[in-house]
């Protein structure tokens, strides 16, 4: 399906889309459930029963926390402020809703984030290849649009979050992974001319 303009329109890559997807959603499982390298991932809290205890008391809620948080940006550089920051500690808190971890709904968001960068994969790589490019040449294009989609969204925790670099280092070399993976499903069922 080659358009007069030498790109492979969006429809035309409806199935790379979904079998990129499902290999990414597959492989990333494989990857965090049979391999040990996000074991270490987080840390349990010492105290943990007292710690929650304490937030429970203090009526927090589901929603994202930075403490110690001041109101304004003059507020941070204030005094009173800064002998927070230095006393310690300092740190970002997320709460989830009551009632555990709802891992269905978290792989399907994944899955469709997985159908998501996949489409934009498939979009960027239709504007200046036709059907009929040469794998190689999908391949490299698919590779760095996928990679922007996977393995750089989690640097920006380590920069703001202070999620350590060597979890995020992780999820870079995952990113890498899903990258390629996509890469060569694109490869393999691009369009021919």
């Amino acid at each position: 399906m080659r358009s007069s303009s030498g790109m492979t329109p969006l429809v035309a890559l409806w199935l790379p889309i979904l079998v990129a997807a499902v290999a990414v959603f597959v492989v990333s499982s494989v990857v965090h459930m049979a391999l040990p390298m996000h074991k270490g991932d987080y840390r349990k809290m010492a105290n943990e029963d007292q710690a929650l205890d304490a937030l429970r008391q203090a009526g927090v809620g589901p929603g994202q926390y930075m403490f110690p948080c001041p109101a304004s940006m003059k507020d941070m550089g204030s005094p009173e402020m800064q002998a927070k920051f230095a006393r310690g500690p300092v740190g970002t808190l997320i709460v989830r809703p009551h009632g555990g971890y709802h891992m269905g709904a978290a792989l399907g968001q994944w899955f469709a984030f997985c159908v998501l960068v996949s489409a934009l994969v498939a979009y960027a790589s239709g504007l200046h290849l036709p059907a009929g490019a040469p794998g190689s040449t999908v391949a490299r294009s698919a590779s760095v649009v996928a990679l922007c989609g996977y393995a750089f969204s989690s640097v920006t925790d380590s920069i703001w979050k202070g999620v350590s670099w060597s979890v995020t280092a992780k999820f870079v070399v995952d990113g890498a992974l899903y990258a390629a993976v996509t890469a060569l499903v694109f490869a393999w069922l691009w369009p021919t001319a």
